[in-house]
Parts: structure tokens; C-alpha cells; sequence
């Protein structure tokens, strides 16, 4: 059992973490949130049946958490930190975890240079997909990845599956870019689906991050991850075939053709009685991914966030990083870089920052 408390326990993203608390209670238990509104923190107590403290002090003064979730404010966030890396609790935050370069160079000089036990919470690598593409990857029947097309989210969730794919780390990249804009229908939002049919503006953003011996393709549209009429997309290409969506191409060394397909596998279809969960997903007769929370009713974003939360555990307990506070700050500056390059029309070049030695 992983104990975790929650700061900004009121706000969107901090939903997720209670939602799946509450569906896998062998694997998680929230040990109190900090609410500062006390109206709120009462309206949280009575839906979720835990307790809200309005400090982090009068948190730490009741509960025993393995770690803490950081879930506010980008401009409040090291102070929060700094309190946990004091009494050597390790802390969880979210993305970006600064809003500009100089912020995360601060944060460096800050946190990581100071010992702070810190991961960040960027959970698209964790989605069960990518879980598998990169499951192939990792098999070697591809070959060497040279190049990979990310069109799944904006900016930082992008580039992060960018360098997983492409295995990158901190080298210098070359970014050309260029905005799009045209109209298109207004689809769902974070607060919902649409109310009314009506045309706004899209823009849609393309980079091309040339890493010498390596190709990063950024597509995305705003809110294209929400919409019922633009298609997510994601490309894998090395020296012996490719992934391309959910289809895989293959040539062997025998010079044979190899053609699958990544196959979501749900059970509680037709006439299956099991409960309606993911099983896993299949690539041929191998099973490559299969869901570590099976059977609780998660979808994709909140097993990518358990994922996250169960890596967090191990963490605490002495173990491996999974998503250092340097590899977001990467992937936030490149994200920053590409916004640069589209803005000013010029090849940006991105190199080593502060954190690029940080382990």
C-alpha cells in the first residue's frame, strides 16, 4: 500500500489522483490534501471522504505520506518542494514544473542541486500505446530509430515522447517551424463537449527538430487531442521498418515481409463477463503491453497517471527515476524552442542547459 498526500488537492488535475485512488484502494490511499479554501476543502472532505488540512505544515503535522503530489501553481511550486526536501519527503510535480527557461534553470540551482528527491508527473509516455510502440522499439526488430512523427499533444507532452522514441537525451537540435491557421468546428474542451456548432480559429503548429542523425516531426493542432474530427497520430521509422499507428511493417534479415497490427484487447465485450477493462495490447501472437491495474475501469490517461504514481512509490522506497526533474525541464525548454522558432521564422539551435548533467 503507497500512502500519498495531495497539494492543490481542489483543482483539475488533482481529480485524476483521487478518481484513481479510489479505483485501485490495494495499490493507493490519499493521506490528506491541502485545500486552502476552507469552503472547498469541506465540499472535497464530503466527496471523497478524506481529510484537508489549509497548510502543507498541518498536513505533515497528521499524516505519514510516502510522498506528496504537487499539484498547484507553477509559481508556487518551490516553496512547496523546498518545505518537502527539508524533511526528506520526496515530491511529485506536475507539468511544466517552471513557466519560462529562467524558472527551470532556478529550479535546478534550487532543487536538484540542493538533493531534492523530485519527479515529474508526464504520464503520455505511460499511455498503454506507447507502452507497446515502445515495447517494439526496445525489441530490436525495427533496427535503429531514426526518425518518429509525434502528433498527440502540445508542446512538452510532445517533445518528451519525441526523445523516448528517438532515444535522445540532451543533445544540440536544429528546430525549423511554421503556423498554420485556418477555421475549423469547435469540439469538445476540458470543460466538455460543445454546446453549439460554430467555426473558430485553429492553428496548427509543424516543427522539424533535426538532431544530426535523428528526426523529430512535431504536428499539432490546438486542442486536437479533444476533437472529434482531427485524428492523433504517432510514427516510428528505423532502419528495418516502422510503426505507424496501430501497424507495424517488418523486413527480416531473411528478407521476408512482416506485417501486424497493435491490438487493443478489452475484456466485457459481447458475450465476456469478466468486467469491462484493458487486458493489454497484443503485436502478432506476443503480448506486449498488458494492463498492470487490470481490473479496475481506468481509461488510457489514468492508467498513464497509476503508472506514474506506482513509479513514484518505487522512487520513494530507494528506487530508480523515471522522469527527472532535468528530463521535463528538457522537454519544456524544446517546447519553448519550438514556439521561438515558429515566432520568429528563423532555424533555432537548442543546446545543453544547467540541468543536461543533473542524473
Amino acid at each position: 500500500m503507497t500512502r500519498f498526500s495531495l497539494v492543490g488537492g481542489a483543482g483539475f488535475r488533482a481529480q485524476y489522483y483521487l478518481r484513481i485512488a479510489q479505483a485501485l484502494p490495494e495499490h493507493f490511499q490519499i493521506s490528506g490534501m491541502v485545500v486552502r479554501d476552507e469552503s472547498k476543502g469541506k465540499e472535497m472532505e464530503q466527496k471523497w471522504g478524506t481529510a484537508t488540512y489549509r497548510t502543507l505544515e498541518q498536513l505533515l503535522a497528521n499524516e505519514k505520506p510516502d510522498f506528496v503530489v504537487v499539484s498547484v501553481n507553477v509559481s508556487e511550486v518551490v516553496n512547496y518542494v523546498l518545505q518537502l526536501a527539508e524533511l526528506g519527503i520526496p515530491a511529485l510535480l506536475e507539468t511544466p514544473p517552471a513557466p519560462d527557461l529562467a524558472g527551470l534553470e532556478q529550479l535546478h540551482k534550487q532543487l536538484t542541486l540542493h538533493g531534492a528527491r523530485v519527479q515529474v508527473a508526464e504520464q503520455y509516455q505511460f499511455y498503454p500505446m506507447q507502452e507497446a510502440r515502445y515495447g517494439l522499439i526496445q525489441s530490436g526488430q525495427l533496427g535503429r530509430i531514426t526518425e518518429t512523427t509525434v502528433s498527440i499533444s502540445q508542446t512538452y507532452h510532445a517533445v518528451s515522447l519525441m526523445r523516448k522514441m528517438l532515444g535522445i537525451t540532451y543533445e544540440e537540435v536544429n528546430i525549423r517551424a511554421m503556423r498554420f491557421e485556418s477555421n475549423w468546428v469547435q469540439g469538445p474542451t476540458r470543460s466538455g463537449p460543445p454546446t453549439e456548432d460554430k467555426l473558430i480559429p485553429l492553428q496548427r503548429d509543424l516543427a522539424w527538430l533535426d538532431f544530426g542523425d535523428r528526426l523529430g516531426i512535431y504536428d499539432f493542432t490546438n486542442n486536437q487531442h479533444r476533437s472529434w474530427v482531427r485524428s492523433n497520430h504517432l510514427s516510428v521509422r528505423g532502419e528495418r521498418g516502422e510503426i505507424f499507428d496501430d501497424r507495424v511493417l517488418i523486413q527480416q534479415d531473411s528478407c521476408t515481409e512482416m506485417r501486424l497490427d497493435l491490438k487493443r484487447m478489452n475484456r466485457g465485450e459481447l458475450e465476456n463477463a469478466e468486467g469491462y477493462y484493458l487486458k493489454g495490447i497484443l503485436c502478432g501472437e506476443r503480448w506486449i503491453y498488458e494492463n498492470p491495474f487490470a481490473p479496475a475501469r481506468l481509461y488510457d490517461d489514468e492508467i498513464a497517471i497509476a503508472t506514474c504514481l506506482q513509479k513514484m512509490a518505487d522512487y520513494a522506497r530507494g528506487g530508480a527515476s523515471f522522469y527527472s526533474l532535468a528530463e521535463a525541464s528538457q522537454d519544456h525548454y524544446l517546447g519553448m524552442m519550438i514556439e521561438k522558432a515558429i515566432q520568429t521564422g528563423e532555424t533555432i539551435t537548442a543546446g545543453p542547459r544547467c540541468w543536461a548533467t543533473a542524473t
